[in-house]
């Protein structure tokens, strides 16, 4: 009986850990294309001109209000 349950614990542990390295070749290959695709001048054009500073300070003030209303 316990073998059995040893075996079953064992195969719980393989599945997460071949979860958790399915979860993060994921991320990687999510992070590795964002990068392909803004490695690309056109695209960096494209990003330059919209002004992403801008859009980030004017994005803080509404993202401080949310966390106010989060935590009440």
């Amino acid at each position: 009986m316990a073998v059995e349950v040893m075996e079953r614990v064992n195969e719980q542990e393989a599945n997460d850990t071949r979860d958790t390295l399915f979860l993060l070749g994921g991320a990687a290959m999510v992070i590795f294309g964002a990068g392909l695709i803004l490695a690309t001048p056109v695209v960096r054009r494209h990003l330059g001109g919209a002004g992403i500073g801008s859009l980030l300070s004017a994005a803080v003030p509404d993202f401080q209000r949310f966390l106010k209303l989060r935590s009440m």
